[in-house]
C-alpha cells in the first residue's frame, strides 16, 4: 500500500468528523438565515461548530467568522482590516504563506505601504525585526505561527507584543499550528488568527478567522449580513458542522497525536543521519511534531517527487499552494538558503494514523532514488 506522507498538504476526513457531517448532507435543513424552524436548525449547528472551534483555541465564539477556506481568512484578514483604515503600512514575513503574502502584494498596488520581515537561516522572525519599523502608520503585522514547509514555529507572543508596541495589530495564519501545539488565542495577544478545516482531519471548504471584537474590517464579499456583516454568504452548513466536530477531536486527542508525530519524526531523522548529504532545515529550533523538510543536493525537487512516487511514497516539494513552480520553495529563500540546496528540497508530514513502516518505506524510496541517480 502507497505510503501518504503529506499531511500538511490536506488530512483525510475523520470518520467521527463525517458521521457528524451526514445529517445536514442527506435530510432537509433550511438556510440559517431563515427564522422558521428549519433555519433555527441549521443556525444551531453552525452556533455549536462555533463553540467547539472556541474551545480548541481558547477563545470567545463570538469572535468565530466562518469563511470557506483557510486562504480567504488570510485574504479577510489582511484586507479586511487594511481596508478599514483606508491608508497606512503593513508587514508580512517572508516565510509565509503565499495566502498572506500575495494579498499584501495586492493591497500595496492601491497606495498602501509593505515591509517585508526578515527570518534567520533556521526561519525564525526576530521580534526586533517589527521594532526596527519606523514607519508611524503600521496597521497591521502577519507572520504565521507554525511554518508549512519546515515546521519551524514562532514565538507568536512575543511578536504580537512588538507589533502592539508600535500601534499595530497582530495577524498569524496559524492553519498549521492548530490541532498539532497548544493554541490559545487569548494567551497569546493575537488580534486575528487564521484557521483550516481539512488540516484538522475536516472537511475542505471550511475556514475561519479568529477576530477580537474590537477589530473592525472591511468585508470583501458583499450581499449578505452573514457572520455578523464580516462575510457574506449562505454558510456550508455539513462543512462547518465537520470543521467542529473536527476541532473538538483535535482539543481532545491534541496530546496523544503529538506524541506519536514526534515518535515518528524523530525515527525519521535518526535514519536521515545515515544519508550525509542530506540537510534538515530548521532543526536547531522548535518545529511542529509532524514536520520535516529536507534538501537533498544536485536534485530538482518535482523530479525527485516523481521518482518517490514512483515507489509509492508520496511527499511535497513544500506548500501545495505553490508547488509545481519550478522555483525554489519562497521560505527557504527568503531563510538565506542556497538555491541549488533550496531546489531539491523535499516536505515529509506525518499524520495522526500515519503507521511506522511509513518512516522506512520512506528511507528505502529515497536510497533507492538517491543510488539510481549516483548520489549515494
Amino acid at each position: 500500500m502507497p505510503s501518504y506522507l503529506d499531511y500538511n498538504a490536506t488530512t483525510p476526513v475523520d470518520e467521527r468528523v463525517l458521521e457528524a457531517m451526514l445529517p445536514y448532507m442527506a435530510s432537509p435543513h433550511g438556510n440559517p438565515s431563515s427564522v422558521h424552524r428549519f433555519g433555527r436548525y441549521s443556525r444551531g449547528a453552525i452556533d455549536e461548530a462555533r463553540e467547539q472551534i472556541a474551545a480548541l483555541v481558547n477563545a470567545q465564539p463570538a469572535e468565530v467568522l466562518f469563511t470557506a477556506s483557510g486562504t480567504e481568512a488570510d485574504n479577510l484578514a489582511i484586507k479586511g482590516v487594511m481596508g478599514s483604515f483606508g491608508s497606512g503600512a503593513l508587514a508580512v514575513s517572508g516565510i509565509d504563506h503565499h495566502a498572506v503574502i500575495e494579498p499584501a502584494e495586492f493591497i500595496e498596488r492601491y497606495g498602501y505601504r509593505r515591509y517585508l520581515l526578515p527570518a534567520n537561516n533556521n526561519g525564525v522572525v526576530a521580534s526586533e525585526s517589527i521594532a526596527a519599523l519606523s514607519d508611524e502608520e503600521l496597521r497591521l503585522v502577519s507572520v504565521m505561527w507554525a511554518n508549512s514547509e519546515t515546521g519551524a514555529v514562532q514565538n507568536v507572543t512575543s511578536l504580537a507584543e512588538a507589533a502592539h508596541s508600535k500601534g499595530a495589530l497582530f495577524h498569524s495564519d496559524a492553519i498549521q499550528a492548530v490541532g498539532k501545539l497548544s493554541v490559545d488565542f487569548s494567551a497569546s495577544g493575537l488580534d486575528l488568527m487564521s484557521l483550516s478545516s481539512h488540516k484538522i482531519y475536516g472537511p475542505k471548504g471550511a475556514g475561519a478567522l479568529v477576530r477580537r471584537n474590537a477589530v473592525d474590517l472591511q468585508p470583501q464579499l458583499h450581499g449578505g449580513g452573514q457572520e455578523r456583516g464580516a462575510r457574506a454568504g449562505t454558510e456550508n452548513v455539513a462543512a462547518i458542522v465537520g470543521f467542529g466536530k473536527a476541532a473538538e477531536l483535535a482539543k481532545s486527542e491534541l496530546s496523544s497525536r503529538a506524541d506519536h508525530c514526534r515518535s515518528l519524526q524523530r525515527d525519521l531523522e535518526q535514519k536521515l543521519a545515515a544519508f550525509p548529504s542530506v540537510v534538515v532545515f530548521s532543526k536547531d529550533v522548535e518545529r511542529l511534531p509532524n514536520t520535516t523538510q529536507i534538501g537533498v543536493p544536485g536534485f530538482d525537487a518535482e523530479t525527485l517527487l516523481m521518482e518517490l512516487d514512483r515507489s509509492g511514497v508520496a511527499v511535497s516539494a513544500g506548500s501545495a499552494c505553490s508547488s509545481g513552480t519550478g522555483e525554489p520553495s519562497h521560505v527557504l529563500t527568503a531563510m538565506g538558503i542556497p538555491a541549488e540546496l533550496a531546489q531539491g528540497a523535499i516536505r515529509i508530514s506525518f499524520g495522526k494514523d500515519s503507521p511506522a513502516k511509513d518512516v522506512d518505506a520512506f528511507i528505502m524510496a529515497l536510497a533507492a532514488v538517491l543510488q539510481r541517480f549516483g548520489k549515494s
